[in-house]
């Protein structure tokens, strides 16, 4: 391929003798040569290397803040798509920004948030048009996905100075990662590791809407010559909803240990607490939003009203969810001999939380389950016979396993086979809590049994009484094979998955045992080629599958009337796909850039969406038959230059229903529509400027409709946001390591938009159904994205 003489300047070809890229500073950094760093670095299982530092002694400061695209891209050599975010980008973010707000920025990324500072739970991701619970979360080899939903709440995974890097799998995930929900991609999350030296880091926030955040974090050194050193950091942040009334409060611990000795031998312990009580954020029906907009009905009430039922259930004190997380693991890698090396990476975690919502309930006529009750309750400020309750839904889940994967090195080729075993243990319940004339409502976390309300026999009225226990047993063999001096890689890998769900539903009724099990066959096939030191194309091909929600199992009774208010079945389906990526990077001496063509074929395709069961609000999925999605993601990014260093990144994507949808007695004609939460077009653009004292971040994000329903007759409308961060850092001083004073700016244009789809619906107007019938319509309902917020944040090493 020849190109023209000026593309030269852009797109010159790295060379294998050790080069002079350009620092921020202006100044020329030398790095390692490509061959010497491709000798020295392991490679992980799809082929590309495992993260690469590369320490550049720049004048001022220090390599973070060098990456290209201001820290939204690096370079990649593996069979896959990948794209990242590095601290150079993350440091100058809102320090309370979530995970899925750090990749907004990354191609295919579309990301739903509820507020503007990233405490809400009321949040959601899709990439490709598939939602966050198709995407597998990881945090240094652990999963963290919720045992039940298979979602993630990105608010409890870590605080953002911790992390080194997150890295977004847009097509599928690694061979050996935890997780069995993963066609719609991994975010792979890494901690920084320890420093060598005592110390810390420290910083105070303050902004928008009475937001305070203050975290710190102490680095222990090496520990009496143990070749041990660790760090735990601690972060406090509190926010008054944005919208109508409420207040969160986060407390949140991370911590990490490591232990480094011999070749390559590594063992580290890191996890994270945090417990946290947010309130709810109201998603409009599109009716509802058209009449009030941020405003009105779409808020809940900041006073109690003990004189209208009705208001008195959107008091905002009785819809506070209170989580509480704790999350272990001790990654391990020990090089057995030149050629042997073995990771094992146990994990454990709790989790425990309520999602209560304000609602009414009758003293009289109830039922437990199917079963008749003859009490009679005694309910504060009861009205004809009905009042105000909070309808509580506690989850409490415990979750084990480890993973473990054996490489064996010989010649040309890089043998993996490992075992994966996960054992999780979820108890969810649906008790009562009575509200008094005031609007109080004892004991928000729903653990004091003493404060639910409880029948004549002493037991608790229950809407709902659940317990699940899954398993999964995972073998996965695969072969990256080096040929040609790495000029061609070649993944081959298979997944063998067991996993099975074993149930009970406590309450009277039909139901008691509920259970399910699969197996299924997960190959895979990736290439890469390298044409030369600057271009390479790759190809993939991965097949993944997801089991339905743990809810799809069971019967779940309406306690005023005894009947089934859904039906549980024992003949789930799980979603299978099959993924294929082909896709070109170009890596020149300034511009890292690629582009990836992809498509996906899926069976039994599971939607998330959201029911409201005995006045709380729960997560499950429907069986959205097939799809296919095709598209095109493109990243580009330039490496520092006069320290500047754009970033642009884009989608195309086009998602289509493949079948009618079975809807009561009759099919409704989705075939051929557009699959829901799929915009056609996103786009993002980013500029940094860093010369080691003033810096500032200014990106801008494109988001095209997409619709809520399956038969596309309600969408939601385009919308564009933007942020900007600007800051100085100080030299040294005293004591105190480059002190540094930054201001965030968040949707600097006021932006009033709904940001995404929270529960799609099939229909949302009345519909004929291919045989005849009438198919009644059902609104969805939608997230309303944060409003605009300024923060202040002063923060130091020392």
């Amino acid at each position: 391929m020849t190109f023209p003489a000026w593309t030269t300047l852009f797109f010159s070809p790295c060379v294998t003798q050790a080069e002079e890229y350009p620092s921020s500073s202006g100044k020329a950094a030398q790095v390692p040569a490509a061959s010497d760093r491709a000798s020295a670095v392991p490679r992980s299982l799809d082929g590309g290397v495992k993260n690469e530092h590369i320490v550049v002694h720049g004048a001022v400061h220090d390599a973070q803040d060098h990456q290209p695209g201001g820290g939204l891209i690096r370079v990649q050599t593996g069979v896959r798509s990948i794209s990242t975010v590095s601290q150079d980008f993350i440091g100058k973010q809102p320090p309370m920004a979530t995970a899925f707000q750090l990749a907004a920025m990354l191609p295919g990324a579309n990301v739903s948030t509820s507020d503007p500072m990233g405490f809400s739970p009321n949040t959601n991701i899709s990439v490709r048009g598939l939602g966050g619970d198709s995407i597998g979360y990881v945090l240094e080899g652990m999963p963290l996905n919720d045992v039940a939903y298979s979602s993630g709440t990105p608010s409890q995974f870590a605080d953002s100075e911790n992390y080194q890097e997150i890295a977004l799998s847009q097509g599928a995930a690694d061979l050996d990662s935890p997780v069995l929900n993963a066609a719609g991609g991994l975010m792979k999350l890494s901690f920084r590791d320890p420093a060598r030296k005592a110390g810390g880091d420290a910083s105070v926030s303050y902004g928008s809407y009475n937001t305070n955040r203050e975290f710190l974090r102490l680095d222990t050194g090496e520990i009496a010559h143990s070749g041990v050193r660790g760090f735990v950091s601690y972060s406090h942040g509190a926010t008054d909803n944005w919208r109508g009334a409420g207040r969160d409060n986060k407390q949140h611990v991370d911590f990490k240990f490591l232990k480094e000795w011999g070749k390559g031998n590594r063992a580290s312990l890191l996890g994270s607490f945090n417990t946290t009580i947010t309130s709810w954020y109201p998603e409009p029906t599109m009716s509802s939003w058209k009449s009030d907009g941020i405003g009105g009905a779409n808020n809940l009430l900041a006073h109690y009203d003990n004189s209208n039922q009705e208001n008195g259930a959107n008091y905002w004190r009785l819809w506070r969810d209170a989580e509480r997380t704790l999350y272990g693991a001790a990654p391990i890698h020990l090089t057995l001999s030149d050629r042997l090396s073995l990771d094992v990476t146990p994990y454990a975690q709790m989790a425990y939380g309520n999602w209560p919502g304000g609602s009414t309930l009758s003293e009289t006529g109830l039922y437990q389950g199917t079963q008749a009750l003859s009490d009679t309750l005694n309910l504060p400020g009861a009205q004809d016979g009905t009042a105000v309750v909070r309808a509580d839904y506690p989850q409490r889940s415990y979750r084990s396993g480890f993973t473990s994967a054996l490489h064996y090195r010989s010649g040309w080729n890089d043998i993996v086979l490992g075992y994966w075993y996960d054992y999780g243990d979820d108890n969810e319940q649906q008790p009562f809590t009575a509200v008094q004339t005031n609007g109080s409502a004892a004991d928000i976390w729903a653990q004091n049994g003493h404060d639910l309300i409880r029948l004549s026999d002493g037991g608790k009225l229950l809407g709902g009484s659940f317990h699940t226990i899954s398993q999964t047993n995972a073998l996965f063999v695969g072969d990256h094979m080096s040929l040609f001096h790495d000029r061609l890689a070649i993944d081959l890998g298979f997944k063998a998955v067991m996993f099975g769900y074993r149930g009970t539903n406590s309450l009277p009724g039909p139901q008691y045992r509920v259970g399910t099990d699969s197996f299924e066959p997960l190959p895979r096939l990736g290439v890469r080629w390298r044409i030369d030191n600057a271009d390479q194309l790759f190809f993939n091909a991965t097949t993944s599958f997801r089991a339905p929600d743990q809810t799809a199992l069971y019967n779940t009774y309406d306690p005023s009337s005894g009947s089934v208010a859904t039906s549980g079945t024992s003949d789930l389906r799980n979603e299978y796909s099959i993924s294929e990526e082909l896709g070109y990077r170009r890596t020149g001496r300034w511009i890292i850039g690629s582009l990836t063509l992809f498509n996906y074929n899926f069976t039994n395709r599971q939607i998330s969406t959201q029911a409201v069961q005995n006045g709380s609000i729960i997560s499950t999925t429907l069986n959205a038959g097939g799809q296919t999605s095709r598209g095109v993601d493109v990243e580009i990014g330039l490496r520092p230059w006069h320290h500047f260093s754009p970033y642009v990144s884009g989608e195309y994507l086009h998602a289509t229903i493949d079948n009618n949808l079975m809807s009561g007695g009759d099919l409704l004609p989705t075939r051929g529509k557009v699959a829901v939460r799929s915009p056609t077009l996103q786009a993002a653009a980013g500029l940094s400027y860093d010369d080691g004292h003033f810096f500032g971040v200014a990106t801008v994000r494109y988001t095209g409709h997409q619709y809520a329903t399956f038969m596309n007759d309600e969408r939601v409308s385009d919308h564009t946001t933007g942020d900007i961060a600007i800051g100085y850092r100080f030299g040294d001083r005293f004591h105190l390591h480059r002190p540094t004073l930054r201001m965030n700016f968040i949707n600097i244009t006021n932006e009033h938009y709904l940001s995404g789809v929270a529960s799609p619906t099939l229909n949302a107007k009345d519909t004929t159904g291919v045989y005849g019938t009438t198919i009644a319509g059902s609104a969805p309902a939608y997230y309303i994205g944060g409003g605009f917020a300024a923060l202040f944040t002063a923060s130091t090493g020392f």
